[in-house]
């Protein structure tokens, strides 16, 4: 059965990061670690004991940004990525959020305007790969 939570204990999203973003897209590891994990909110889906996939959340003021979303590639294609969006901006609006953001990797704009995510703004490069920002009232 799979869960999503929040966890203090961050190491199983850091290795999932580190094997998609890092290991299959290229990006440097100065550029996936920052200083924003220790005061961000972890999310982590699992089944049982098996991570398959994380998201960041870190709040300003009203707003949310959900950040380093990933999911095992073994676990992509089955809504996993979906219900951990839904997740993240349902404890955003838990937190006191009343918008959330993103900054989307280009190709999965479609992926997060099934889930009522606006882009806007201008495509920009981040670590090498084409993205542009979304937002969503919460």
């Amino acid at each position: 059965m799979i869960t999503i939570e929040a966890v203090s204990d961050y190491a199983p999203c850091h290795a999932l990061r580190r094997a998609v973003f890092i290991e299959e897209q290229g990006i440097s590891e100065p550029e996936e670690w920052d200083d924003l994990d220790a005061g961000a909110v972890h999310l982590l889906a699992r089944d049982g004991e098996t991570p398959l996939g994380t998201a960041r959340l870190i709040r300003a003021g009203e707003t949310g940004k959900i950040g380093r979303l990933c999911v095992a590639k073994a676990a992509r294609g089955t809504g996993l990525g979906a219900a951990l969006v839904r997740e993240a901006c349902a404890l955003l609006r838990a937190m006191g959020c009343t918008r959330a953001y993103l900054s989307a990797q280009s190709y999965a704009i479609p992926f997060y305007e099934k889930l009522g995510f606006e882009p806007y703004g201008e495509d920009y490069d981040d670590a090498g790969i084409a993205h542009r920002d979304m937002e969503k009232p919460l």
